[in-house]
């Protein structure tokens, strides 16, 4: 490989000839072979949004030549608009805590392009990086780059994942099931119900995710080293959140307390905490789905999942519930993400959070996976699963637990002798009611009837 000498505070280093990093980039490469993941594309074009608003803000200010900032600003439009976008930064995740590397990653591939572009040397650290640190850069960045990717992608798809349960679930409002609490047979409910419940927990999830985002989308921009502002403008944060804003379209301000953002990553830990309750509420789904689904013939087989891919490379015909499997897995991913960012999240060490990639990875990669497998969950396995309602009803006909609704009439005791007669002669515990008790037949198919102990539905 060819190489180029570039110089920092540090010294000289041999740096590809082509690459358009410099040496503190290079240094981070040399010093980091850790995990060979590089940050998440989301953070990269966060950060370089953040670092053109920046220049814009400066330039406002006059502490910025108009020409520089612009070319900041197109050579950061270009970048975001390139296929090639990431292979210009590599820097791992588990760097400098801090996230320094990054952003200098970030300030020598932008003070490389807008050298060329306005025909003089730009500086990374006195141009690119003016009025900023890594300090607040980098939590600023993981402020925008949540917001965003909550914005645009999490909350549209756990809405598409309410929206489809609900969809679903008026089609099968009158399809009635054997109830279960502890896995074993309950009181009857319709399908609807069942469905139902999982749209309110997916309801809630939106709920309280869209609770964190008026505090995510306060930065500590400003604040610099350690949250006095040492070197920034008194009216940097307020004009930097103004061309943010405009830029993204996401209305983001200053923080009230730039030491608490720059310190702290508590809003990020509460944001991570509710992407594990997501994370659960998807879980739940995914196994209801899973055991509704058992069998065919072996399993309880009220519905069948759509066939997506064999099952099996040895069992022929062999067909499994993928996506809810899938889903189960990303719930587990989450809530491990999020046990790393609370770990993250006390790294507070008096004036500067030191685990901000790490948790910037995982606060991002939950997201991820959370908008990816709602949409799957709701497209692959929700809409499209059908009932086997023949299953339904032979289960219910059996079902000694219906017994209950006798209670007020013949009380716990006889109901329980009645129940478990059913259950050992294999019969309908209507009929076992019937020899047992002095009431008609008639008035026992009103009782037992699992529509009617099932009432509520969608009406």
């Amino acid at each position: 490989m060819k190489t180029r000498i570039e110089r920092d505070s540090m010294g000289e280093l041999e740096v590809p000839e082509t690459a358009l990093y410099g040496a503190q980039t290079q240094r981070a490469i040399d010093n980091f072979p850790v995990s060979g993941k590089a940050m998440p594309e989301a953070f990269i074009r966060a950060l370089l949004t953040a670092k053109s608003a920046a220049a814009q803000a400066n330039a406002k200010l006059e502490l910025l030549p108009a020409n520089v900032a612009n070319a900041i600003s197109e050579v950061v439009s270009e970048l975001l608009g390139s296929p090639d976008l990431l292979s210009h930064f590599p820097v791992d995740v588990y760097q400098t805590g801090s996230g320094t590397s990054s952003n200098m990653n970030a300030n020598e591939v932008l003070a490389t392009l807008a050298s060329a572009k306005v025909g003089e040397a730009v500086s990374a650290n006195d141009h690119i990086n003016y009025g900023q640190s890594s300090n607040d850069i980098i939590p600023t960045t993981i402020h925008i780059s949540a917001t965003v990717e909550v914005t645009e992608q999490l909350l549209p798809a756990l809405e598409h994942l309410h929206g489809s349960i609900v969809s679903k679930a008026k089609t099968v409002d009158h399809h009635i099931k054997t109830g279960r609490t502890h896995l074993m047979d309950a009181m009857p409910v319709r399908l609807s119900q069942s469905l139902l419940s999982w749209a309110t927990q997916i309801e809630q999830n939106i709920f309280f995710i869209k609770a964190t985002l008026p505090k995510l989308q306060t930065l500590a921009q400003g604040g610099t080293a350690v949250g006095t502002g040492i070197n920034a403008h008194p009216d940097f944060a307020v004009e930097f959140n103004k061309q943010l804003s405009a830029v993204t379209g996401i209305e983001f301000s200053p923080a009230d307390n730039l030491f608490t953002h720059i310190n702290t990553q508590d809003v990020v830990v509460a944001l991570s905490g509710q992407l594990k309750t997501t994370a659960v509420s998807i879980m739940k789904i995914a196994n209801d789905l899973r055991w509704m689904n058992s069998g065919p013939l072996a399993g309880l087989g009220e519905i069948a999942l759509e066939a997506l891919q064999p099952g099996s490379s040895i069992m022929p015909g062999k067909v499994n519930p993928v996506i809810p499997e899938a889903a189960t897995m990303v719930s587990a991913q989450v809530i491990g993400n999020d046990a790393a960012i609370t770990i993250g999240g006390q790294a507070g060490n008096f004036e500067l959070n030191v685990m901000l990639p790490m948790i910037a990875d995982n606060i991002l990669s939950s997201i991820k996976l959370l908008a990816n497998v709602s949409r799957l969950l709701a497209d692959k396995a929700i809409t499209t699963f059908t009932v086997n309602e023949d299953q339904l009803k032979l289960a219910l006909g059996r079902n000694p637990i219906l017994v209950t609704a006798l209670n007020p009439i013949i009380g716990y005791a006889k109901a329980a002798e009645i129940a478990k007669k059913a259950y050992k002669d294999g019969r309908a515990v209507l009929d076992v009611a019937e020899e047992e008790t002095d009431i008609p037949r008639e008035e026992l198919e009103k009782l037992l009837d699992p529509a009617k102990l099932a009432e509520g539905g969608l009406g």
